[in-house]
């Protein structure tokens, strides 16, 4: 079994040296039609400052199927040098209950999404830096970590009534100590802000805008639902899902901008990246990371 993995890993790493890095003068987002023809929906050299609204091009063509009550996921092909699936869902909280679940035991990550076997929708999330979760965490209503720090970060609040707030920026002062909270959690870097913007940094090559991984993030759109995207390389090699290859960080704002985002953030993605959504007849359908993680939302159907 080592053996195969090893070489499904130089496979695929050999797969993605032949199809070469995308370069500036291919820096567009195309969907991958049935016809095998392509249809830009983003321009690096027309990328908006700010999204108003879903792209209508690419809403057209996401099949939203049923899961659990209150989530929907479909997947959706991109195509490029290297073409990619990206896994969609979006949950709506006023129809689901969430719970943030600590992963560590004996001071190591634990969890997968393997153990949520009761769950409608479950995620890692947050930002991970050696074993523990970046930032705030509230479990249950008690703090278990103080809040980080960054230009780039955003938080989660899950309140006690079911809604779930958005904080951008990293202050959440507001929020902090308040017997309300359920759960919290900060994540960073901040995709899109206030009503869709896109942050300065990511427009401006503040930061690393070149660099390609597997990709997780969790935004919030504006009829108040919850989108998840991530990407799995799509090749026809076993395993090769699982590789750490996708977009640049300015791409993946422009994926949830054109989702209908109004506020997101990358959730820790490459071999971290993972997420498990039930059907409508209650089945999992799993997308496995390589790692085990500390943090996790889960999502499951209300009553």
């Amino acid at each position: 079994m080592i053996g195969r993995s090893t070489c499904c890993v130089a496979a695929v790493a050999l797969f993605a040296a032949a199809a070469g890095p995308v370069g500036p003068d291919d820096a567009t987002l195309a969907l991958r039609l049935q016809s095998g023809a392509a249809r830009v929906f983003w321009r690096e050299s027309h990328a908006p400052v700010r999204w108003t609204a879903a792209d209508a091009s690419l809403a057209a063509l996401v099949t939203w199927h049923p899961g659990q009550r209150g989530v929907e996921w479909s997947t959706l092909p991109i195509a490029g040098a290297n073409a990619l699936t990206l896994v969609l869902a979006r949950i709506d909280p006023r129809s689901v209950s969430f719970d943030l679940v600590w992963g560590m035991e004996r001071d190591r990550a634990a969890w997968t999404v393997d153990r949520a076997t009761d769950a409608a929708l479950a995620l890692n999330a947050g930002m991970f830096v050696e074993q523990l979760p970046w930032g705030w965490v509230v479990l249950n209503g008690r703090e278990r970590l103080a809040p980080g720090h960054g230009p780039l970060s955003s938080a989660v609040v899950g309140l006690a009534d079911g809604r779930v707030v958005w904080v951008d920026g990293d202050d959440v002062s507001t929020w902090r100590g308040r017997a309300d909270v359920r759960f919290a959690f900060q994540s960073y870097p901040t995709l899109l802000v206030g009503d869709g913007a896109v942050p300065v940094a990511l427009r401006d090559g503040a930061i690393n805008d070149t660099h390609r991984d597997a990709r997780l993030a969790l935004g919030l759109d504006r009829q108040g639902r919850l989108l998840v995207a991530m990407t799995r390389l799509d090749v026809p090699i076993p395993g090769a899902d699982r590789i750490p290859f996708g977009l640049t960080v300015p791409e993946m704002a422009a994926v949830m901008g054109a989702l209908g985002a109004r506020h997101a953030v990358l959730l820790d993605g490459g071999i971290s990246a993972q997420v498990t959504i039930s059907d409508s007849t209650g089945q999992p359908r799993a997308w496995r990371g390589l790692r085990k993680v500390p943090l996790a939302l889960v999502a499951r159907a209300g009553p």
